[in-house]
């Protein structure tokens, strides 16, 4: 047998003699590797700084377009909404921020924010279906039907939508016992959270999207939902906006699944309404103004709009 000091000398010169020859082949070749590898780092952190460059130009450019933006919001949004009421409507997952910035505009438009609406989690819950679809039956406006095939969020949907928008000039700011039953009774049950006197019936409504996408197993028909509630007050009201920050625009967000739906053909969206971008806001002025003129679209950068903001602009003041 061959002792096994022999195997452990043979094993030692094979590796003796590689890094030998790694030695005499890295001195060769070690003039002109150095050198090409000394070339590629320079070329690599040039081409960074232009980058680096590029991004701060870039970034520069939207800033200022922004505070540009920012700046003259008011002015381009004056009396846009002159004599009109919009409600707000939270939904769940929504940035508290963008309802805030959205109403503030309103305002600046000329026009009067009724009230807040917060949608909680709970109305879309699988197992409040039987005792939503209960209540929007109790609480259906006298002389109203729901058609043959509304689900359930079709009738919370229109329930609710009766009791924030109207159409009729008579009614908008106005709150009666229907108005105040059924805010009261989902309230109650937990479905909504109100601020301000949303039963003051509006005349215009915007909804605001989730900031992510409902991602989770029932998020499209949670989507759904939503956009059945978008729906009855587009319906019942002057116009519906549904507006949201770009993510909404993408698989699972509010806003694509709308613009997939028969919803898009009556109901406006804004995929850029985030509070890092104020021209966001006012697109959904403009968006709003739109639909007192009987006109929809799809505004912002996803996919599926017509532009950013509506082409040609709305006049001042005027409807449409």
């Amino acid at each position: 047998m061959i002792d096994f000091r022999y195997h452990l000398v043979s094993i030692v010169a094979i590796f003796l003699a590689l890094a030998l020859g790694i030695v005499l082949g890295s001195t060769t070749l070690s003039n002109s590797v150095s050198e090409t590898l000394r070339e590629q780092a320079n070329s690599a952190a040039d081409s960074a700084q232009r980058a680096r460059e590029a991004q701060r130009d870039l970034q520069n450019q939207v800033n200022g377009e922004e505070q540009f933006a920012g700046v003259l919001a008011p002015q381009i949004v004056e009396n846009r909404l002159k004599g009109q009421s919009v409600v707000l409507v939270e939904t769940p997952g929504a940035g508290d921020d963008s309802i805030e910035r959205v109403g503030e505009l309103v305002k600046n438009a000329g026009g009067a924010v009724t009230g807040r609406v917060t949608v909680q989690k709970k109305l879309l819950d699988d197992d409040q279906r039987a005792t939503v679809d209960a209540l929007a039956g109790r609480l259906r406006p006298e002389g109203a039907e729901f058609p043959a095939d509304a689900g359930t969020y079709d009738k919370a949907g229109a329930v609710l939508a009766s009791a924030l928008v109207t159409r009729e000039p008579s009614e908008a700011g106005r709150e009666d016992a229907a108005t105040g039953s059924v805010l009261g009774a989902f309230t109650d049950a937990g479905y909504l959270t109100t601020t301000g006197e949303p039963g003051r019936r509006a005349t215009l409504a915007v909804v605001v999207a989730p900031s992510a996408a409902y991602a989770y197993e029932g998020g499209d028909d949670d989507n759904k939902a939503l956009i059945s509630l978008a729906s009855a007050l587009d319906a019942a009201g002057g116009g519906t906006v549904v507006g949201g920050p770009p993510n909404a625009a993408s698989d699972g967000g509010l806003i694509a699944a709308l613009r997939d739906s028969d919803a898009a053909e009556s109901v406006s969206t804004v995929d850029v309404v985030d509070t890092e971008t104020v021209s966001g806001y006012v697109v959904t002025i403009l968006a709003l103004q739109k639909e007192m003129g009987g006109e929809s679209g799809q505004y912002g950068t996803g996919a599926g709009v017509s532009g950013y903001l509506p082409s040609p602009a709305p006049t001042a003041g005027k409807s449409g």
